[in-house]
């Protein structure tokens, strides 16, 4: 049986998503609870490879369970009023860490996939240009920026990046996947010191939204303008004139699915890999 969980961490302690031998990470911790629970070995598969320091609110994954050892996961006097797997979310929070918390799961549509079966991704990046840094309960979650940024020549030149595009320029190379993506949302807005984006593609590459995000600082602090973000697009390798954003005041917030009818048919064009030759 395919379940999804809808997860939120805080990414400081953690050297990212994916699991890496030696290292702790979000799926790994995870793993571990959920095969401790079935009694065999279960795999995670989460819908964005979150880099080391990234936070979530929104991460969707899914995880295959043998039939046989699903009611593992019951108590033994189970209330046919919950949701069904309530007792499970209930017993992970007692097995995880802190700082990573499993907040519903359910039975998983025919067809879905976390990562093929999404629409979109949505990440939120947070910072602040307050003289003294950033408040102390927000310090794990909001960049601190020493220089004033303007946010309107930042809001403009995002204008240059919406759309289906090459981002070679913002992504690290990862062998055998392509860099093209469809941005759809990038704006932001000010409250005080406390400066927002909100960013949306269809799929982020690695290191994307940071490296994005960087570039516009860039352009906030007048040392780059819009087009210049604008050619960076016509690069086919990372980009050296810029860096990325700090990995702390980047959290993904939510993940979009199309219908579960049409689960089967997105799955299908997001495994269709796209190429550079094929953009007009």
């Amino acid at each position: 049986m395919r379940l999804r969980l809808d997860i939120a961490y805080d990414g400081t302690d953690f050297a990212g998503w994916a699991v890496q031998a030696g290292r702790r990470t979000v799926s790994g911790v995870i793993d571990e609870a959920l095969s401790m629970v079935f009694r065999t070995r279960v795999r995670l598969r989460g819908a964005g490879r979150t880099d080391a320091g990234v936070h979530a609110t929104g991460q969707v994954a899914h995880v295959d369970v043998p039939a046989d050892v699903l009611p593992n996961a019951y108590p033994r006097a189970r209330r046919t009023s919950e949701p069904e797997f309530l007792p499970l979310v209930r017993r992970l929070s007692r097995l995880l860490p802190a700082d990573v918390r499993v907040r519903r799961i359910i039975r998983a549509p025919a067809g879905f996939d976390a990562r093929f079966s999404a629409l979109r991704r949505h990440y939120r990046y947070q910072l602040s240009t307050a003289p003294y840094g950033v408040e102390p309960h927000q310090a794990r979650y909001v960049a601190a920026w020493p220089r004033q940024l303007d946010v309107e020549a930042m809001a403009a030149a995002s204008h240059e990046l919406i759309g289906l595009h090459d981002f070679a320029a913002f992504c690290r190379h990862r062998a055998g996947a392509t860099t093209i993506r469809d941005l759809q949302r990038l704006d932001w807005s000010r409250d005080g010191d406390l400066i927002t984006a909100h960013v949306s593609a269809d799929a982020f590459c690695w290191s994307m939204a940071r490296s994005v995000v960087g570039a516009l600082l860039a352009v906030g602090e007048h040392r780059r303008d819009a087009a210049w973000c604008r050619d960076l697009l016509a690069a086919t390798r990372r980009s050296s004139d810029f860096t990325a954003a700090p990995a702390h005041g980047l959290t993904l917030i939510g993940v979009d699915y199309p219908p579960d009818g049409e689960l089967h048919a997105r799955t299908a064009v997001t495994r269709d890999v796209r190429r550079r030759d094929e953009l007009s």
